[in-house]
């Protein structure tokens, strides 16, 4: 076989439509857009549009809530303030904040501070003040002789 040779499939490129092209080619006059009206003419968008019927859009049923006053607290877990210390990026010793924490890179920026999960094991003794705390995580950080300080009242810190 030769590169002369080669040759696209049958039936692989297919050339462009010539519309208004005289009554014999079957698309003349009208070039195929039917007579007058709006889609007859050009720049024409009724995506959506069902002539009139209400739209697929506006019949389905509308779901959910989108709370305008909810909280966005950056999420951390014990288990990863624990691997933190290990690989040197927390100083256990000293009170930790959420600076230290972004200094860590364990959160990004949050809005309303940081919430302590309790996923993961802790072992370091630590003195911590976050935005709010689960009730699995200030045990684990008791347990393992730690302190917890939230800075939000202990009712909103549960929901």
């Amino acid at each position: 076989m030769k590169i002369s040779d080669l040759k696209d499939n049958k039936g692989a490129r297919k050339s462009r439509t010539r519309v208004a092209r005289g009554i014999g080619s079957g698309l003349g006059k009208t070039a195929g857009r039917g007579q007058k009206g709006q889609t007859s003419r050009s720049g024409v968008a009724i995506n959506g549009f069902e002539g009139g019927q209400m739209p697929l859009h506006m019949r389905l049923p509308k779901r959910g809530f989108n709370n305008p006053f909810a909280k966005d607290y950056a999420i951390v877990n014990v288990g990863m303030i624990q691997r933190a210390i290990d690989e040197k990026k927390l100083d256990a010793k000293a009170a930790i904040g959420a600076a230290e924490l972004l200094a860590a890179n364990l959160v990004r920026k949050s809005k309303h501070g940081v919430s302590l999960l309790g996923k993961g094991e802790l072992k370091a003794k630590l003195d911590i003040t976050v935005a709010r705390a689960s009730k699995g995580a200030l045990a684990a950080v008791e347990k393992a002789g730690g302190k917890v300080t939230t800075t939000v009242a202990a009712e909103s810190a549960e929901g």
